[in-house]
């Protein structure tokens, strides 16, 4: 059964242009709810725990230091089906591949500054979500 909750994250290269509004809003009349929200900057050691799922991987290193560059905006949001619309709500990961009015379409610069995480199942939303929010943060 799929869930009703996901997480994302605004990126730094989203923030630093200023499109964390714009990006909130299109994410609220795609029918999420924010049920947790928190601008914060990682640390390099946060951003590595955080993506660790990703350290054998070739880019971890750059991904790492990227996520750790400015200032983010994490939140969960709520919504039937929430994983799975979020995804087709943000669109491919290279915002060159994204079908219009995707979110990266919209905000991405380039493969890996592309404004926006989202978790990939339901298992990962609950694990990435508790990163950032304890259950008293979460509305």
């Amino acid at each position: 059964m799929a869930g009703n909750r996901t997480f994302t994250m605004v990126k730094p290269d989203a923030m630093a242009a200023g499109n964390m509004g714009n990006i909130l809003q299109k994410i609220e009349q795609s029918g999420f709810r924010i049920a947790a929200l928190k601008v914060t900057r990682l640390s390099h050691a946060q951003a590595g725990a955080f993506y660790e799922v990703h350290k054998e991987r070739p880019f971890y290193g750059e991904l790492v230091k990227y996520m750790s560059s400015g200032v983010i905006a994490a939140a969960i949001l709520e919504k039937n089906n929430a994983v799975e619309d979020f995804r087709k709500l943000i669109g491919a990961t290279d915002p060159a591949k994204a079908e219009a009015g995707t979110i990266r379409k919209l905000y991405a610069k380039s493969i890996q500054e592309n404004a926006v995480h989202g978790s990939d199942s339901d298992d990962n939303a609950k694990i990435e979500g508790g990163f950032f929010f304890s259950a008293l943060e979460q509305f």
